[in-house]
């Protein structure tokens, strides 16, 4: 279905992207349900399924079924559906629970392997750059400082964009051997995409971290981590996307060898020398 993405007609998009995002969804709830949550009609639903050669939507569901079946081992899936008072829950109890649930299925077998091809790539790097625009900022920021202390020798590690220390210039000169991780969730940055793009074409080493399958992030990453930003509550949550970076820096120091931990405990010594951490009055 993702290969076949950019073929589709403009409502069947919508239809797949919703399937390709909700994987659980579309096991567990019916197809009128999956439309409306999709925003199409329940007959564009039926016509992805046969546009895929399927004979119906059930055979699709059937697909996802079986799928969930097998990877959650008897476990079963929460919907996050509750609303206040339904359950006793309250506001603060669901949205916790739902960010601890999307949090937990990054450690699933799928996730684990993208993150650990992506961590092959990173820790393979001749240089490391992070770059993240609005929401997705803090995420490429948190990443880059915690990889300046797990990188060791020469590698640079580089903060990019408008917001941080260096332009984008700095990619300018960046190619083979060098890697650029790419935060963005939908509504996607155009600047993000396009230095992504550009930096693929000079041979720069893409590592995605994004929110679909069919992101234009995840079509020119050579590496791609899929985070949901779904969230119980108005906004999109940035929560799985910090949790995932803190796993591929944790993966990429482990396949470094240097130890980061007397690394980072040699620059709060330093930092506390200069007065920079805050001391109760004596």
């Amino acid at each position: 279905m993702a290969e076949r993405f950019e073929t589709m007609p403009p409502q069947l998009r919508i239809a797949a992207r919703f399937v390709l995002d909700h994987p659980k969804d579309v096991a567990l709830m019916s197809m009128r349900e999956q439309a409306q949550q999709a925003g199409v009609s329940h007959s564009t639903m039926m016509r992805l399924a046969r546009w895929l050669g399927l004979e119906g939507y059930e055979d699709m569901r059937g697909l996802y079924a079986r799928a969930l079946r097998e990877t959650t081992a008897g476990g079963s899936a929460r919907q996050g559906t509750e609303r206040d008072g339904d359950s006793g829950f309250s506001t603060a109890g669901i949205v916790a629970d739902a960010l601890a649930a999307q949090i937990s299925s990054l450690g699933e077998y799928g996730n684990a392997m993208q993150f650990i091809a992506a961590a092959e790539l990173v820790a393979g790097s001749r240089n490391l750059f992070g770059l993240g625009l609005r929401s997705a900022y803090p995420v490429a920021s948190h990443f880059v400082d915690i990889m300046s202390f797990a990188a060791g020798g020469d590698r640079k590690v580089m903060l990019v964009g408008e917001m941080a220390g260096q332009g984008l210039e700095a990619l300018q000169h960046a190619g083979r051997g060098d890697v650029l991780l790419a935060v963005g969730m939908s509504p996607y940055e155009r600047t993000t995409i396009e230095v992504a793009r550009q930096s693929a074409r000079q041979g720069v080493g893409v590592v995605a971290i994004t929110d679909s399958s069919v992101s234009p992030l995840t079509r020119v990453a050579r590496e791609a981590i899929i985070v949901t930003s779904n969230s119980q509550s108005f906004f999109r949550s940035m929560a799985p996307a910090f949790a995932a970076v803190e796993i591929l820096a944790a993966l990429t120091a482990a396949r470094l060898g240097t130890n980061a931990a007397e690394r980072v405990k040699q620059s709060e010594e330093q930092l506390a020398a200069f007065g920079i951490y805050w001391k109760p009055p004596r």
